[in-house]
C-alpha cells in the first residue's frame, strides 16, 4: 500500500466517515474510491485535486508525508486551500530562488499559484541557504528596521503552523494586506499576532483563513550602503553611561 493510500485511509478514519461518504463528496463510485485506499489504482490529476480539497490537505503532503505521525492540530488551515506551490529548478533539478520585483508585488496575489507567473520571474541561487524552498520578497516602508524600501527579504516556505516560532520574523501573504514582513506570535490555534519592530505601528491580528502563504526569514539582500546614524535612544544610553562613570569616579576620590 502506498503512502498516499495510507494517508487518505487515515484521514477518513479521523473524520469517522465511510468510504461511500467520501466517494459521494468526490462524485465518484465507492468501489472506485476503495481502490485508491487499497493502493490498487492511482487517482488521475482531477481526482487527486478533489481528494486534496475534500480533506483540506495539500497534495504535496498527501503524497510525501506520513500523516499518522503529524499532530493534525498543528497543520495550518490555509485560506482557499492552496493545493500546490509552483517552483522553478535549474538544469540539475535544484530549486532556484524566485525574486518578486516591486512592480510584480501586486500580481503575486493572483499569480502565486500560477506556474507560468512563477516561471517568468527572475531567479538567483544561494546554495549556502541549504534545504527548503526559498523566495525573495520586496520590502516597502519603515515598519521593520533596519530593512528599508528597495531591499529584499529571502524566506523559506513553511506549511506547518508548528514551525512558526514566537518572536521570529516571517513574510505573510494575505488576501487583505498582500505581502507583509512582520514579527509573529501565536494567539490561539489558528490566529497570529503580527508585530512591527517600529513601535509606531501597532500590532494586529491575522486570521489563518486570511493567509495564503508563510515564509520564514532566512536572510536579506540590501541595497543601501548609507552610514548608520546613531539613534536618539543610543545617544541617551551613552549619556547615562558616561554620567554613571563620572559619579563612580567622584566616589572613588
Amino acid at each position: 500500500m502506498s503512502l498516499f493510500s495510507e494517508n487518505i485511509k487515515h484521514l477518513r478514519a479521523r473524520k469517522e466517515i465511510s468510504q461511500r461518504e467520501v466517494a459521494e463528496g468526490l462524485n465518484i463510485s465507492r468501489d472506485r474510491y476503495a481502490k485508491y485506499e487499497d493502493g490498487k489504482n492511482s487517482p488521475p490529476p482531477e481526482i487527486l485535486v478533489a481528494i486534496s480539497r475534500f480533506f483540506h490537505i495539500s497534495i504535496d503532503i498527501l503524497l510525501s508525508v506520513e500523516m499518522k505521525k503529524i499532530p493534525m492540530g498543528e497543520l495550518l488551515k490555509l485560506g482557499d486551500n492552496r493545493i500546490l506551490l509552483p517552483i522553478t529548478v535549474d538544469k540539475n533539478g535544484d530549486n532556484l530562488i524566485e525574486i518578486i520585483p516591486h512592480k510584480a508585488k501586486a500580481g503575486y496575489l493572483t499569480g502565486y499559484a500560477d506556474p507560468e507567473f512563477i516561471e517568468n520571474l527572475q531567479h538567483i541561487s544561494l546554495p549556502f541557504l541549504g534545504h527548503g524552498k526559498h523566495r525573495a520578497f520586496p520590502v516597502e516602508g519603515d515598519s521593520m528596521p533596519p530593512h528599508e524600501s528597495g531591499s529584499f527579504i529571502v524566506g523559506r516556505y513553511i506549511e506547518n503552523l508548528g514551525e512558526v516560532l514566537d518572536g521570529k520574523t516571517y513574510i505573510l501573504i494575505t488576501k487583505t494586506d498582500g505581502i507583509v514582513y512582520k514579527r509573529l506570535n501565536k494567539n490561539g490555534k489558528n490566529d497570529l499576532m503580527a508585530h512591527s519592530d517600529n513601535t509606531f505601528y501597532p500590532p494586529y491580528l491575522v486570521k489563518a483563513s486570511n493567509i495564503l502563504e508563510i515564509w520564514e526569514y532566512v536572510c536579506n539582500i540590501g541595497r543601501n550602503d548609507k552610514e548608520q546614524k546613531t539613534s536618539e535612544i543610543d545617544t541617551i544610553k551613552t549619556m547615562f553611561l558616561e554620567l554613571k562613570n563620572e559619579i563612580k569616579a567622584l566616589k572613588n576620590r
